[in-house]
């Protein structure tokens, strides 16, 4: 029903009868100068604020009088249905008609009808009440009749929330269920059907929609200070009338900025433990005044920053926290102080705050530096004034290490290895990224003029794959330190790796070079992988030229390392499974003694197939292991054949040999379908990113099925969680895989360092191949 336009006359008369103003002491426990007024009937909440001056502010307060009230309450607007005709069926009981004894029609009213609403404490779950919404607040009554009596009010500001019907709730009562949140308390309200619950959600979020933004005194004063910013005396005026802005040692009983009372967001992170954002709030200002005589700040510190993470809308509140807690300090410079100033300085290389938050922060700083020179509250305030300018969006919260050396304002080392079991330590920050430390590898290996490219690597023995050029390193590690505190006893720690990732000229690489270690390295882990395909003999020289180039000449007194590495594992496991199937096998007899009925025989045939199973497993271990000797037998006799032969030499005949197969050089992923639009389909093939073109394999044949040069790929990318696409002309090929990202980078790679080296041909739309989207449109080019 649509509400008519407001008699203002009687709004006056009822708001003069009803609100009763009232002088109490700020949430903050210290607000000095603001006084919180309300209105009050019924069982309503507290929702305005006010902001009263003193005399002594008005100098400084942008022309305002001596005790001007800023009052955060919004206009009205009309909304509802136009007609009762346009209603559903059974959403009718909305609108009821009037009758005789009927509650008088309000011009404030935007819905009305029966809802159900949650009781606890008692034995009945729920109670039928009559609700009506107004343009201000959602009250029930006993009944619809005109003297009812009002039960209760939750008035609906700009910070109330409403939390939609879901299946669960109808599933656990066969009722749809809405949830309002206000200040003070809040309402689960039931209906039967589920048009009625969404058009109650509608209308009371619309009329949340239609408040002004609730701001709070610390919003307000920081306005202030925006706009006095060049009167430093005006700023002081400000800071000394307004203990909220100053270090306290009080607790704080409510949020420095506004937030929701609840949200989807809430309910969401509810999971982890988490209470509303006010309450979070709260809840974190104790533990940053814990920091002062924390005995082991780094965990606290840790702490706040996770909450940060889970909870995107608290950083801006943590951060005022934090400029409070450093502003006006009683005895600055003392350890327990400076510990805000560490704790900000972590959260400056973590995350950034709003626009608004951060001209305030800036602001802080340089009055921090003007007040205190050359202390250690000025050397903080310079290091994280550098720091926020630099600071990128985080994944993960600093490690352990990293907080340690943020709270002594120093770099952090970072271990990078490279292949031939080299490493080095680099300086990193808290910003710098995965090609930040490619590029201070190349200079410091002496790589810049290479026409390969290189790239970062994570992985353990077991896994490996490529870095992303934008990532955060101090992230990498952060994710390193909680997989090492998962399984702190595990062998296979993770560790980052420099190395080769787009071979695009390996024919000009000097052999004297670190790069050919590089490329003699990383083809050996290939032909250890199964990752190049060649003939058992040409295995067995690879790995004879291997332990030639460890070793040396063949010595008794020398130890070799294991088969494992030395020579592709599967290739000795298939000839050892294949020996073992074409052995005979012993029948198994069932014993006289059983009886030959149908249940003893069950049991019999379940016990012999179990016992024919370990005998063959038995059987495999002891062939392979029969086998592994024979083949190290064999590599140690060619080992003996490359007596005097030189480490540079034996690594130059080593890269002749892997470079006859003609996808030398391709990056090969596991493919598990693969399917084109000519219909040919397969199951279990590699799928080869070289620097000119795609090839499809069969694992183990060195011929490839399939061969798509880069300059007939009109498109490719992703085209679900697990298909990567490539286009073709008319042609449409898919491939499963749990590689998707990778390949498209990979791919990426190679068309963007093709271009750099050729003329783009006009016909090309863009020169940047970043992926942005599921499916990334590339124009027809030559490659």
């Amino acid at each position: 029903m649509a509400p008519s336009t407001p008699n203002w006359k009687r709004l006056k008369a009822k708001w003069t009868e009803v609100i009763e103003v009232k002088t109490e002491q700020h949430s903050l426990a210290e607000s000095h100068g603001f006084t919180v007024l309300g209105r009050d009937y019924g069982e309503k909440e507290e929702e305005e604020s006010f902001e009263l001056r003193s005399k002594e502010d008005e100098a400084t307060c942008n022309g305002r009088g001596p005790l001007d009230i800023t009052l955060t309450q919004p206009g009205r607007t009309a909304n509802g249905p136009s007609s009762r005709s346009e209603i559903p069926e059974e959403m009718r009981s909305l609108i009821i008609e009037k009758s005789k004894g009927a509650i008088e029609e309000d011009a404030e009213t935007v819905v009305k009808g029966w809802l159900y609403r949650e009781v606890r404490g008692g034995w009945i779950k729920m109670r039928r009440h009559w609700f009506v919404l107004t343009q201000d607040s959602l009250d029930f009554y006993t009944s619809n009749e005109k003297n009812a009596k009002r039960l209760g009010s939750l008035v609906l500001t700009s910070l109330c929330s409403v939390i939609w019907p879901d299946k669960q709730s109808y599933k656990e009562t066969g009722n749809w269920s809405i949830m309002v949140y206000g200040r003070k308390h809040s309402y689960r309200l039931y209906t039967k059907h589920f048009n009625e619950a969404v058009h109650w959600a509608c209308a009371i979020q619309k009329v949340i929609d239609s408040k002004a933004p609730v701001e709070t005194p610390t919003q307000l004063l920081i306005r202030d200070i925006e706009e006095n910013k060049f009167n430093p005396e005006a700023v002081g005026h400000i800071y000394k009338h307004n203990p909220i802005l100053k270090h306290t040692q009080s607790p704080l009983y409510a949020s420095l900025l506004p937030f929701p009372y609840a949200s989807l967001e809430h309910t969401f992170h509810s999971a982890k433990g988490y209470t509303t954002l006010r309450d979070e709030a709260v809840k974190i200002f104790n533990s940053l005044q814990q920091l002062e005589s924390a005995q082991d700040p780094v965990s606290l510190i840790q702490g706040v920053l996770q909450t940060c993470l889970d909870l995107r809308p608290l950083r801006d509140e943590v951060y005022c926290q934090l400029v409070k807690q450093t502003s006006g300090t009683p005895s600055p410079d003392t350890p327990a102080q400076l510990r805000y100033w560490q704790l900000l300085t972590c959260m400056s290389c973590t995350f950034l705050p709003s626009l608004s938050i951060l001209k305030y922060l800036r602001f802080h700083l340089k009055r921090v530096q003007s007040q205190y020179p050359d202390t250690e509250m000025d050397n903080y305030a310079t290091f994280i004034s550098e720091a926020i300018g630099k600071t990128k969006g985080r994944e993960y919260v600093p490690s352990w290490e990293e907080i340690l050396v943020l709270m002594n304002r120093q770099e952090m080392f970072c271990t990078i290895h490279y292949p031939g079991r080299g490493s080095c330590k680099l300086p990193i920050r808290s910003h710098t990224t995965a090609d930040e430390v490619v590029k201070k590898m190349k200079e410091r290996l002496g790589l810049q003029l290479s026409h390969n490219t290189f790239a970062l690597f994570e992985g353990n023995t077991y896994k490996e794959r490529a870095v992303g050029g934008s990532t955060i390193v101090a992230d990498i590690l952060t994710r390193f330190e909680n997989l090492a505190a998962k399984e702190p006893e595990s062998e296979h720690q993770w560790k980052l790796c420099f190395k080769l990732y787009c071979f695009l000229d390996t024919d000009s690489v000097p052999k004297d070079s670190i790069e050919f270690t590089f490329l003699f390295e990383q083809s050996h882990a290939m032909v250890i992988q199964g990752h190049l395909f060649t003939s058992e003999e040409d295995l067995q020289l690879l790995a004879a030229l291997r332990l030639q180039s460890l070793n040396g000449d063949f010595s008794t007194h020398t130890p070799s390392p294991p088969l494992e590495e030395l020579f592709p594992r599967h290739v000795i496991e298939a000839r050892a499974l294949a020996l073992v199937k074409t052995a005979p096998a012993k029948p198994a007899c069932c014993p006289s003694r059983f009886l030959t009925g149908a249940l003893h025989a069950g049991l019999w045939k379940h016990t012999a197939v179990h016992k024919i199973k370990a005998e063959d497993d038995l059987r495999f271990r002891a062939r392979l292991k029969e086998e592994g000797a024979s083949m190290m037998a064999s590599i140690v006799e060619s080992w003996k054949t490359l007596q005097g032969r030189a480490r540079e030499d034996v690594m130059s005949v080593y890269i002749s040999v892997v470079k006859q197969w003609p996808g030398f050089g391709s990056t090969l992923y596991e493919i598990d379908f693969y399917i084109s639009s000519t219909g040919s389909f397969s199951q279990q093939l590699w799928l080869g990113v070289a620097a000119t073109s795609v090839s499809l394999y069969r694992q183990g044949d060195p011929e490839p099925l399939e061969s798509i040069h880069y300059g007939q790929i009109s498109s490719y990318g992703v085209s679900d969680s697990t298909t990567f696409k490539i286009t073709a002309g008319d042609r449409e090929f898919l491939f499963e895989t749990s590689k998707l990202n990778e390949i498209a980078q990979l791919m990426t790679a190679y068309i963007t360092s093709a271009h750099r080296t050729q003329r783009p041909s006009r016909r090309t739309g863009s020169k940047n191949f970043a992926l942005g989207s599921p499916v990334q449109e590339l124009s027809s080019h030559p490659v």
